[in-house]
């Protein structure tokens, strides 16, 4: 009798082949599967960041325009500025933003900067000195508080003005091209107007410490800006800026006018009004630098969402009741 054999698989046993061939497409399904699903999870939170991120800019720019409406009824309401308006309390503005948004809030802040000393108007259209804003700004750079001495502030009051100023000739112990040039990394002197205050960094002897400030001495960047007629809001602007609108003025008389200024009975319309504080009757600021109007305003506004946060700030001038936005950065 001859007996019929059967042929083997390659592997000697189909079923365990077929069980392999199984495991591999399934573990193959699997890794794709895992592979999709880790695609759509990046997918939908990527999507979800740019929805969070898109309605955050939505709340920041809302402060930026809750600020901007709060100046423009400020304007239409009183023909002068102080402390004591709805504008300089931006704690109120920020209180209730919460409210607006089912999820986020902004902080909203509002500084003036015709309260502040205006670099440009250090210099003439004709490239001279502008005698009252040098002797301003002298006074100011000789306050004790800042620790210069009298060949340090002419040094800076000259390096500010070349770099001011349209030409090219160094002004006593000023500086221009051919100093800026020289150094280690050159570069041009403006002979321009500054654009933004950080640009005072740029020139010759302002150096980080006195700009930002240290924690033992206050720096000038927070009294200083860049537009303005050259006039200043005396019911906005720091003790150290009342100081150094007149020589007269020493740090218990502006502070006196400060504490005047904040009582609400007292009449600050008139830029003469710092003559009915006592003891400053015999006091004289020029009326080429003293107002109580104000037209440039900082607007900082702070939007946050969950753990996130973003920052606008903006430059606005007001003028005729009509505002004007002049800069702006996100933060």
């Amino acid at each position: 009798m001859g007996s019929s054999l059967k042929p083997r698989g390659l592997f000697g046993n189909d079923s365990g082949f077929a069980l392999i061939l199984t495991i591999l497409i399934i573990s193959l399904i699997v890794a794709l599967t895992l592979q999709f699903n880790t695609s759509m999870r990046s997918d939908l939170d990527a999507a979800a960041n740019l929805r969070d991120a898109v309605s955050l800019g939505c709340i920041t720019r809302s402060g930026f325009d809750c600020a901007l409406a709060v100046l423009s009824q400020d304007a239409s309401e009183s023909d002068f500025d102080s402390l004591r308006e709805a504008w300089a309390y931006s704690k109120a503005l920020s209180s209730n933003s919460a409210l607006l948004f089912s999820e986020g809030r902004f902080e909203v802040h509002i500084i003036d900067h015709s309260g502040r000393i205006q670099i440009n108007r250090l210099v003439d259209g004709d490239g001279a000195y502008n005698t009252k804003q040098k002797d301003l700004l002298t006074r100011f750079l000789s306050l004790e508080q800042f620790d210069l001495d009298p060949e340090e502030v002419d040094g800076l009051m000259d390096a500010v003005k070349d770099w001011v100023d349209p030409d090219n000739e160094v002004t006593d112990s000023g500086a221009e091209n051919t100093y800026y040039q020289a150094l280690a990394r050159p570069y041009p002197c403006k002979n321009a107007p500054l654009e933004f205050p950080q640009e005072l960094l740029s020139i010759r002897g302002i150096i980080r410490e006195l700009y930002y400030g240290t924690k033992e001495k206050p720096g000038i960047a927070n009294y200083l800006a860049v537009h303005g007629d050259g006039k200043i809001n005396i019911n906005t602007a720091d003790t150290l800026i009342l100081r150094s609108l007149s020589p007269q003025i020493d740090q218990e008389m502006a502070e006196d006018m400060v504490a005047y200024r904040e009582d609400g009975d007292n009449d600050l319309s008139a830029a003469t009004w710092y003559k009915s504080v006592p003891g400053l009757d015999h006091v004289t600021i020029d009326p080429d630098l003293a107002t109580t109007s104000s037209a440039y305003f900082e607007i900082r506004s702070e939007g946050f969402k969950d753990s996130m946060s973003q920052g606008i700030c903006g430059m606005v001038e007001r003028k005729e009741g009509t505002l004007r936005i002049l800069s702006w950065k996100t933060e």
